[in-house]
């Protein structure tokens, strides 16, 4: 199959080069959505067949594989290679033909209008996405992000995330129906004024860091920042601690970790900022934990935490599909069920995945030791580490064989 790629702005006038028109004038099957169909109506030939693109996208490719054998033009927002309907194509139809005419995108018509240069500006498309990749980010610090926005992500509830977390030292500037002269509007407003606005479709969003001297990151998180379990000092996993056990999980190369018995939710919080490419699944039975895991990640400015309250033994795992299977999982708290829950983690855990748990009591170490064995886990050495006046730990890991 051949397409023939072509990209539009939000102009209910396009203008086309004359290869670009000449092409229309001589095609017979057309595609889009519906604002796409309803900019270039009047440019297609009376007998054009238009196969509009919704969702699911199954249904849509099947049409193209129904329709007339000739090349199908399809109308794309921008550039189709640009988190567009080309790269699309290419997943469903890996053989196909494609040829482009690619126009600007939309995050680009907007540095444009701001005079902002962009070749170092993070994108970002939240656009039927999740907020992981804005997110991290945000927490990587970045000076300029672009972000394509959707009904659901608007520039409103951008902007009261990033306050909910601490990421006040940005400007955004908005910009609807960009290339559209009767309804085009470009503005720049601070984060609560963000807030508070209401914004057409289709819009983007550029946001601008006022504040160099903000982008520290840090390493090694105070425990004194962190709000405790009634108070309980003993109930956190002191920072030296921690670092060695985001070392012993070897995050770096890691995509899913899983923190059984979170507590405070230090390590989750820990791990986010410094490893933010992570997915993180948070869980603890103690339903007083959900508030202060919330409050300590705003604290830390770590959102994304996804958190599950409620015994791990019967809760529904966030495995979907092989790339949710953890490859790295923290044990924190097991209350005296460690087998049982080193059991159902085995059952999702990646081939090569880690499983680490910090051991105060001999009996805790004879357990995990135990569960290894028959679960046929590979042990790794133990470190066994003094912290001030606390009792000794062991650092235990094993991994789950290839």
């Amino acid at each position: 199959m051949k397409f023939i790629v072509i990209g539009i702005n939000d102009n209910p006038q396009p203008w086309f080069s004359p290869e670009v028109m000449g092409i229309i004038q001589q095609g017979k099957v057309f595609s889009g959505g519906k604002r796409h169909h309803e900019i270039v109506a009047a440019l297609l030939p009376k007998d054009a067949c238009w196969i509009d693109i919704t969702v699911p996208l199954d249904t849509v490719f099947e049409k193209y594989q129904q329709a007339p054998p000739t090349p199908i033009i399809v109308f794309a927002s921008g550039d189709p290679l640009f988190f567009g309907f080309a790269n699309t194509i290419q997943r469903k139809l890996p053989d196909a033909e494609i040829e482009l005419y690619p126009t600007f995108n939309s995050l680009q018509m907007l540095a444009h209008k701001l005079v902002l240069p962009y070749h170092d500006m993070r994108i970002v498309s939240l656009t039927g996405r999740p907020w992981q990749e804005f997110d991290r980010a945000l927490i990587e610090r970045a000076a300029k992000i672009g972000i394509l926005t959707d009904r659901e992500h608007t520039p409103a509830t951008i902007a009261q995330r990033m306050l909910e977390y601490g990421y006040t030292c940005y400007d955004m500037s908005i910009g609807e129906h960009l290339g559209n002269p009767s309804q085009e509007q470009i503005t720049t407003l601070s984060l609560p004024e963000a807030t508070a606005g209401s914004y057409s479709m289709p819009n983007c969003v550029i946001l601008v860091h006022h504040s160099p001297t903000m982008t520290h990151r840090p390493f090694g998180l105070p425990d004194s920042s962190f709000a405790l379990l009634n108070g309980r000092e003993k109930m956190i996993t002191k920072m030296p601690i921690r670092l060695l056990t985001l070392q012993a999980l070897d995050l770096p190369r890691r995509s899913v970790l899983w923190d059984i018995g979170f507590c405070t939710g230090s390590v989750s919080i820990e791990a986010r900022l410094q490893f933010p490419h992570l997915r993180i699944e948070a869980f603890e039975i103690r339903p007083e934990c959900e508030a202060i895991i919330h409050e300590n990640a705003r604290r830390h400015g770590t959102p994304g935490i996804n958190i599950h309250i409620g015994d791990f033994l019967q809760a529904t795992m966030p495995v979907g599909s092989p790339t949710d299977c953890p490859d790295a999982v923290f044990i924190g708290g097991h209350g005296g069920r460690l087998k049982e829950i080193m059991a159902i983690v085995k059952q999702h855990l990646a081939p090569g995945g880690l499983i680490v748990m910090n051991s105060v009591t001999a009996d805790s170490k004879r357990l995990f030791e135990e569960a290894c064995t028959e679960l046929g886990l590979r042990q790794h050495a133990p470190l066994h580490i003094a912290l001030n006046d606390y009792n000794p730990i062991y650092i235990l890991k094993c991994e789950l064989p290839l």
